[in-house]
C-alpha cells in the first residue's frame, strides 16, 4: 500500500539526476543496453527490453552473470550500456558484471534500494530506488520503483518529456488500482482450491505476467508458469482442459488485438480466465474479471497492472492457510555467484 508514496518520492528525488546522468551518456557511444539482473529484478529487466526497445531503439540483453564468476570469461562491452538491478546491491554475480563492464570502459549503472553496499563500487552511476525499508520478502515496491526508474531513464534519454508527464501521473493511478484490494481478496478466496495456473500477456506486460507468476509460487507454493500470447499458442496451450485457470494481463495497448483473440479462444476451450484489464470487450471474456480504474500509457501500465497481481498472491496464500511475510525456503536477500 506504500507503493504510490514510493514511486512519487523517487520521481521527486531522481528525476533531475536522472536528466543529468542522461545528457552525460549523451557523449558516449551506446548501441545496446546489457542489463545483469535475478529474481523480481530479472522480471524489471524484461520490461526494459520493450521500454528501451520502443523508446530508443536500443536491442536490450540480459546477461549470463556466470561467464563472468564461474567461467572467467572475458567478454567484450564496445557499444554497451550496462545496467545492474539488484534491491539489494548485495548478489555477488551481478558486482561481478558491473566491474568487469566498467573496467572494459563500458558506460555502467545501479538501480538499488541500497546506496552503499558493494554493488555501488562496481558501478559509475547510481539511480537510487528510495523506497525505504521492504520487510516482506516477497517484493513489492521495489519491484514497482524499478519499473519507475527504468522508465525515467529510457525516457530521459529520450528527451520524452510527453512520457515522464505521464509518469508523473503514476502515483494516482496507483493509489486508485490499490483500492480493488477487497475486490481481490474475495476473487483469491473463490480460487483458493487452484493447484496449478499460467499467467499470460504480451508487449510490456511480458513481464507482469512473469513477476504475477513468481509472486504466487514465491507465496502460495503453487506451480504458476508465464507465457507470452505467443508462445503459448506454439504448444503449452495443449495444457488447457476446462476449468484450467490462465491470468490475463491485458491493459490498453497495442497488444489488445491478439489477446483478445486468445482469451475467445480459451473460453471456447472452457478454460477458467482471471482477466486483469481496462478494455471492455476483454474484461467480458473472464470468469472473473478485475478492472483496472485507471487506464495510463502503455509504457507505464505495468506499474498499475501488477497490483492486482501482488494483491492476488497475497490473499491467495492466506486463502491456503500460508503466511505470506514468511515464505517457506526463501530470505528476503539471496546471494548467487
Amino acid at each position: 500500500m506504500e507503493q504510490p508514496t514510493a514511486i512519487a518520492r523517487l520521481l521527486d528525488a531522481e528525476t533531475a539526476p536522472v536528466r543529468a546522468l542522461a545528457r552525460a551518456l549523451s557523449a558516449c557511444r551506446i548501441d545496446y543496453l546489457l542489463i545483469a539482473a535475478r529474481g523480481t529484478s530479472d522480471n524489471a529487466a524484461r520490461y526494459a527490453q520493450y521500454l528501451f526497445g520502443t523508446t530508443l531503439g536500443l536491442p536490450v540483453a540480459l546477461a549470463t552473470p556466470s561467464l563472468h564468476t564461474l567461467y572467467g570469461a572475458r567478454l567484450r562491452f564496445a557499444g554497451a550500456l550496462v545496467l545492474g538491478i539488484s534491491q539489494s546491491g548485495q548478489s555477488p554475480d551481478i558486482c561481478a558484471v558491473l566491474a568487469d563492464a566498467r573496467a572494459a570502459g563500458a558506460p555502467t549503472i545501479e538501480l538499488t534500494n541500497e546506496v552503499d553496499p558493494p554493488l555501488d563500487r562496481s558501478a559509475e552511476h547510481v539511480i537510487a530506488l528510495l523506497v525505504g525499508v521492504e520487510r516482506s520478502i516477497a517484493a513489492s515496491k521495489t519491484y514497482t520503483a524499478q519499473l519507475a526508474a527504468l522508465a525515467l531513464l529510457a525516457l530521459s534519454l529520450a528527451n520524452d518529456d510527453a512520457g515522464l508527464a505521464a509518469l508523473r501521473m503514476l502515483p494516482e493511478a496507483l493509489a486508485a488500482t490499490l483500492a480493488l484490494d477487497e475486490r481481490v481478496a474475495a476473487v483469491a478466496a473463490q480460487e483458493r482450491a487452484i493447484i496449478a495456473a499460467v499467467t499470460i500477456s504480451r508487449g510490456y506486460n511480458y513481464a507482469t505476467a512473469w513477476e504475477i507468476a513468481l509472486k504466487i509460487k514465491e507465496l502460495a507454493y503453487v506451480p504458476t508458469e508465464p507465457y507470452s500470447a505467443a508462445d503459448f499458442q506454439h504448444g503449452p496451450i495443449a495444457l488447457v482442459r476446462e476449468d484450467f485457470p490462465v491470468i490475463l494481463i491485458a491493459p490498453r495497448g497495442a497488444v489488445n488485438a491478439d489477446l483478445l483473440a486468445l482469451a475467445q479462444r480459451l473460453r471456447s476451450m472452457r478454460a477458467r480466465l482471471l482477466v486483469i484489464s481496462d478494455v471492455p470487450e476483454l474484461l467480458a471474456t473472464a470468469n472473473e474479471p478485475i478492472a483496472l480504474p485507471a487506464s495510463v500509457e502503455e509504457r507505464c501500465s505495468p506499474l498499475t497492472a501488477v497490483l492486482p497481481g501482488q494483491l492476488f498472491a497475497l490473499h491467495f496464500a492466506r486463502a491456503r492457510g500460508h503466511d505470506p511475510d514468511h515464505p517457506h525456503t526463501i530470505e528476503k536477500v539471496t546471494e548467487t555467484r
